[in-house]
């Protein structure tokens, strides 16, 4: 598996990086963790417009989805015609508040451009990965994934905060994409999103091999973030960003 991050920052996109979005390949297949603001752009630096085979999004909060819309006019106006339906694994109800986001009836909404598939927990194919889906801790419904190919295995958190389900998915993985919004401050909201520190004990518990932290929020300071992490995970530890590539 390469796993290419294309967007990383958190909550909305930064000077350097556009929000949430992750390639990883194997055997050809190009599968899309999450499609938020300003990443189809990015994206078309490292594959074609039409080269990737099937997204997931692991929920419908705009920083991880929203591009999902550009990527409807994109296929469905291209001038060569209408792209092949394009198979995105998301929470139920995606097709309707999609179609809402871009003033579309919702019959038939994007669903000439996209074959809208609803996560469950559980284990799944998508392409060559075995895939398996735990729902994590956020205000909507959120999953968190688990890709595995070839003896390899990637766990992605989504949004999340403390979770044993992240845990679990992780467990023994080669790598962890883990979000890591939240300084370790007070009165931080729960049950919203982990802070490094947490992302490091998350890592820790389910011992992976390395852990990338990600959804950074552009106004946090990186390096005291990479530090917290540090705190409670002494194993391979680095921050997400845009371009860089990981081979599993």
């Amino acid at each position: 598996m390469r796993l290419t991050v294309i967007g990383c920052a958190g909550s909305f996109p930064g000077p350097e990086s556009p929000a949430s979005c992750y390639l990883v390949e194997a055997e050809g297949f190009r599968l899309l963790l999450d499609l938020g603001n300003g990443a189809l752009g990015a994206l078309q630096r490292y594959v074609g417009l039409f080269e990737p085979d099937a997204v997931f999004l692991s929920h419908l909060h705009a920083d991880h989805c929203i591009d999902l819309c550009a990527y409807y006019v994109a296929r469905r106006y291209h001038p060569a015609g209408p792209a092949p339906r394009l198979p995105v694994y998301a929470p139920g109800g995606a097709a309707d508040r999609l179609a809402r986001a871009y003033d579309l009836p919702l019959d038939p909404g994007m669903r000439r451009e996209f074959a809208f598939r609803t996560l469950l927990p559980g284990r799944t194919e998508i392409g060559p990965f075995t895939a398996v889906l735990e729902r994590v801790n956020h205000p909507v419904e959120t999953f968190g994934i688990r890709l595995e190919h070839g003896g390899r295995a990637l766990a992605y958190s989504g949004d999340t905060g403390p979770s044993e389900n992240l845990v679990t998915l992780a467990r023994g993985a080669d790598l962890l994409l883990a979000e890591a919004s939240f300084l370790d401050e007070p009165n931080l909201p729960t049950d919203l999103h982990l802070t490094g520190r947490e992302a490091g004990e998350h890592a820790a518990a389910a011992m992976v091999d390395s852990l990338v932290l990600t959804h950074l929020v552009p106004w946090n300071d990186p390096v005291r973030l990479r530090t917290e992490a540090a705190t409670a995970f002494p194993g391979k530890l680095e921050l997400a960003q845009a371009g860089a590539a990981y081979e599993l």
